[in-house]
């Protein structure tokens, strides 16, 4: 027998540089303001899905980071799971965590991801990206992004991750075959820093122009550094229940977990976009929630870059494909537009620690379904999506989780 997963509880630290604090101590601080929300106590978690991607290849963590960042709470005696799916990884605890309630295996499971990328060696930091690729063939990403973006100079460019070259080159692909600019990238990357002016949770509060934007430091064209996330560290947790237990615990303040959807890639077509893992994930998660896109009102995904909004947008129906960058220009994509995307401020402004990432979208989009959002809110949001991806295969994110909420009472 299926039960419905409802979400009780959520809780996010600020997004940042922490340089004083610790994987533990980042964990503890999300999970006990998601206990104090949903009004338990360790005690009454049944299992817990720990989400992190980077810390054995930063501190040599490389095995069991959960039980030790959660035995100092007082979790014991629970099953504890250790997720990695690289920046995809919290949103795949949270899918772990929605399907152990489901399945009756737990009437409250915590889903939590964290990261401390800022260890004082920030090319250090840099490199863990290298293994969200396929490592055993290098040359093979130089092939797939010379196809998708053609031969691009970057000799001059300063220091980033290699996915920053990737999302260049998607983005060139994209301008080619649709006509988007680089102005509407930096109309995506502006709207963000302007909704996370409202955040107080962001790594970035500072609202910029498009004309400021552009003028940003070059990252490989059309990208520009304020284009694209920062080097974040944090953490944010979400307790998911079964339905007579959000009811007990959160009343009106709970959420329904409508559809998660996980999926991996498929070979195809680099223009085919009609296989891409992103909609066809977005279009799993939509027949299991019974909604399609239009009825959604306010959504969370996972822009890396500025073009991987747009790119999004597009893949999941939120506006036609090749609209993505036009609608953000024309405000479509704002808060107070038709529909507003990343409210929150998104990865470029919010900040991007990978394991924590798509439970931070989760965190906002609670926080919008409550009504509790205070100067982002979206006026009767009543049907959240989030979208996250991770990694890089045959050019395509390697995993993508698509999360449909609703608030059934609004």
């Amino acid at each position: 027998m299926s039960h419905n997963a409802h979400i009780a509880g959520v809780g996010m630290t600020p997004f940042g540089v922490h340089e004083n604090d610790t994987v533990g101590g980042l964990t503890a601080r999300a999970v006990n303001d998601a206990l104090h929300d949903a009004g338990i106590a360790v005690a009454e978690i049944d299992s817990v899905f720990f989400a992190n991607a980077t810390q054995g290849a930063l501190e040599g963590q490389l095995m069991v980071p959960g039980q030790v960042a959660l035995r100092r709470m007082g979790f014991e005696r629970v099953p504890v799971f250790n997720v990695e799916n690289a920046c995809a990884s919290g949103s795949s605890a949270l899918s772990l965590a929605i399907t152990s309630v489901r399945a009756g295996e737990s009437e409250i499971a915590l889903a939590v991801g964290v990261e401390k990328m800022n260890v004082g060696d920030r090319m250090r930091s840099m490199t863990v990206f290298d293994g969200a690729y396929d490592v055993s063939d290098p040359a093979a990403l130089d092939r797939i992004l010379r196809d998708l973006g053609g031969e691009v100079d970057l000799s001059a460019v300063g220091p980033r991750s290699r996915f920053m070259d990737i999302y260049a080159a998607m983005a060139r692909s994209h301008m080619a075959a649709y006509g988007s600019t680089q102005r509407q990238l930096a109309a995506v990357a502006a709207k963000n820093h302007r909704h996370s002016v409202a955040n107080p949770l962001a790594h970035f509060r500072r609202d910029m122009s498009i004309e400021d934007v552009l003028a940003g430091r070059p990252l490989g064209f059309p990208l520009t550094v304020p284009m694209c996330s920062p080097l974040t560290d944090g953490a944010a947790a979400v307790i998911v229940c079964s339905e007579p237990v959000a009811r007990r615990l959160a009343g009106d303040r709970s959420i329904e977990v409508l559809a998660c959807a996980v999926g991996t890639g498929t070979t195809r077509a680099p223009d085919d976009f009609s296989r891409h893992v992103t909609r066809l994930a977005g279009q799993r998660a939509f027949e299991s929630a019974g909604v399609g896109p239009a009825e959604v009102d306010v959504a969370e995904v996972h822009d890396a870059t500025a073009f991987g909004e747009v790119l999004v947008s597009e893949l999941l129906g939120l506006v036609a494909m090749g609209e993505g960058g036009p609608a953000a220009e024309a405000g479509v994509t704002s808060l107070g537009g038709r529909i507003p995307i990343n409210t929150s401020g998104g990865l470029e402004s919010k900040g991007h620690p990978l394991a924590a990432t798509g439970l931070g979208q989760v965190f906002e989009l609670v926080t919008q379904l409550r009504g509790e959002a205070g100067a982002r809110q979206v006026d009767g949001a009543r049907i959240a999506l989030a979208e996250n991806g991770g990694g890089f295969v045959a050019g395509e994110e390697a995993v993508a989780v698509v999360t449909i909420l609703q608030n059934r009472r609004r």
